[in-house]
């Protein structure tokens, strides 16, 4: 990293760390001024994003220094998975056996994008490089999944007696269902893709602006972020896939019968 970069990251010390904390009273001031009740929702997710950040990034250093092997590194990618897993299960309670379709939905990712930007050598494969890629694609995949695993269960509450009477015209689970389905698909693909024919127009991706304020020259940093840009969109592709054909086949008996879906009991 060049002396730019180095004065850029001396730039936030402590004090400056606290200044920015205004900006969290701007927003306290919008919730007293205008009744929302949300100071202490406020204060809370400060405290926790920045007590999280701090474990994680003294927990980073074991992973992303160059000397250490990388299998520390794959066991924090597992951990990511297996908590965003986790997520998709309070998030999305009344779907059926979320928590394996998550871990399938995020694995079959990871292998696609990881394997395509490691493996032909798109990045070097560094902790340093592997962890923040990892986590950007489990992140952005985890609000796919929990829409379109939602998505999919309401097309069978609201549209139950529509796919049974499919059914019961001959047709088979995956004909019958086959509208639902590709509706859900659009509903978890479309934000992403809005997003990324709009970047650079609207607003700077934080992967790019966190590197122009590193220092690292605008070109450089736009070719990292297209690379990120496609990264998620590929991840959440595969993940929503993954995630709405698998849950289909447990939507349905082996003899094309629509299973009863519970209503959760209440929302998280």
């Amino acid at each position: 990293m060049n002396e730019l970069a180095d004065i850029a990251l001396a730039d936030i010390g402590l004090d400056g760390l606290a200044i920015s904390g205004i900006l969290i009273a701007v927003a306290l001031v919008l919730s007293v001024v205008r009744r929302l009740g949300l100071e202490k929702d406020l204060l809370v997710a400060a405290a926790r994003a920045l007590v999280q950040l701090l474990i994680v990034g003294f927990a980073l250093r074991i992973v992303v220094d160059g000397d250490d092997p990388l299998i520390f590194t794959w066991i924090w990618v597992v951990l990511m998975v297996v908590v965003a897993a986790w997520t998709v299960r309070r998030r999305a309670p009344e779907v059926p056996n979320v928590i394996p379709l998550a871990l399938l939905s995020f694995a079959a990712a990871a292998a696609v994008t990881l394997g395509v930007l490691f493996g032909l050598r798109v990045f070097e494969p560094t902790g340093r490089a592997i962890v923040p890629i990892a986590g950007m694609m489990v992140g952005n995949s985890m609000t796919a999944t929990v829409v379109v695993s939602r998505r999919l269960v309401a097309e069978v509450r609201d549209y139950r007696d529509l796919i049974e009477a499919r059914l019961a015209l001959g047709l088979s689970s995956h004909d019958a269902f086959a509208p639902h389905l590709r509706e859900a698909l659009r509903t978890g693909l479309v934000p992403q893709i809005e997003t990324t024919k709009t970047v650079g127009l609207i607003a700077l991706p934080g992967a790019m602006t966190g590197l122009i304020l590193a220092g690292v020259e605008p070109i450089e940093a736009v070719r990292v972020q297209v690379a990120v840009m496609y990264l998620v969109l590929g991840s959440v592709s595969t993940t929503a896939a993954v995630m709405a054909l698998g849950l289909t086949r447990r939507l349905f008996t082996k003899d094309h019968r629509l299973v009863l879906v519970e209503k959760a009991a209440s929302q998280p």
